[in-house]
């Protein structure tokens, strides 16, 4: 085998808190993180020539060492001292700067799939120890499923999977940096943090309610100041029947927990129309293989 074709699935937090700001000049966070099914296609091959090249189907996707992609394969490469390059055609469909680790599932993905091709036998956790130093994202990319991420997000707890439920994403025509919101963030401003322990119960006794009822951001009141359309996304989401709808991650993207999946597809139709977007997207929850009944 010399080509491999892998999905690279988006994320959503279900909950997002800051705790404190580090000596680094990192933040120590508390999340519970979320796979969908909403994916990239990332498409490998081992090459004799020893380079790294991208193809995308995005003009303005750079294929080049300024894609994260692209680092990923090169530290996977130094650090397993395989020999030879790699041709990697990436099919996007996750939107880039919206919260959704768009860039950072790509690199994970690169990962699991280079140790696939290059019959490497890295353990997961080996993988996640090379993805944190690509991004606090990538080990919970590899990880996938449901999980709660503190740290700066490397320190990952596996929690049961949640009951296969509908997601509606809307992002609004803005991009976001994360370092820049980050940025912003002063500790003692944060007044309402999410009720995680809250969460993880309902997790853990399959009480939908109590998880969706209780999902709360603290970086919203950040880059909602900025672009207030994510606070009037979030009221159609609602209005438009939500169990429950938040900003994922640094933002923009606003998703809403639909029960019913033709309410939700019908939601989107409508605010793709209100608000003009461009990149509204129904999906659900992703299910890992081996934890389907446990």
């Amino acid at each position: 085998m010399d080509t491999i074709r892998l999905k690279a699935l988006a994320k959503i937090n279900l909950s997002l808190d800051v705790l404190s700001k580090l000596d680094n000049g990192y933040h120590e966070l508390l999340m519970i993180m979320q796979s969908i099914n909403l994916h990239d296609t990332i498409i490998i091959k081992r090459t004799i020539d020893p380079t790294i090249k991208i193809s995308t189907n995005k003009a303005w996707l750079p294929t080049n060492h300024k894609n994260i992609a692209y680092k990923a394969a090169e530290l996977f490469l130094k650090e397993t001292n395989i020999s030879g390059g790699v041709y990697i055609d990436i099919l996007k469909r996750i939107p880039i700067s919206a919260g959704l680790a768009g860039g950072s599932t790509d690199a994970a993905t690169v990962l699991v799939g280079l140790n696939k091709l290059c019959k490497t036998n890295l353990t997961k956790k080996d993988l996640m120890s090379i993805g944190i130093k690509i991004g606090a994202d990538v080990p919970f990319c590899i990880l996938r499923g449901t999980a709660l991420a503190e740290g700066i997000g490397e320190k990952l707890t596996i929690l049961p999977s949640v009951t296969p439920t509908n997601i509606l994403l809307a992002k609004p025509n803005v991009s976001v940096s994360t370092k820049s919101i980050f940025k912003e963030i002063v500790i003692g401003n944060i007044i309402v943090h999410p009720n995680t322990s809250k969460i993880i119960l309902g997790i853990k006794t399959k009480d939908t309610n109590l998880i969706y009822n209780n999902m709360h951001n603290v970086l919203e009141t950040i880059t909602t100041v900025r672009h207030p359309q994510i606070l009037e996304i979030k009221k159609e989401m609602l209005d438009l029947g939500a169990i429950n709808s938040l900003m994922s991650g640094s933002g923009p993207t606003v998703f809403g927990v639909f029960e019913d999946k033709q309410e939700c597809i019908l939601a989107g139709e409508k605010i793709k129309k209100k608000f003009s977007l461009k990149e509204v997207f129904a999906t659900t929850t992703y299910l890992p293989n081996n934890r389907k009944g446990k």
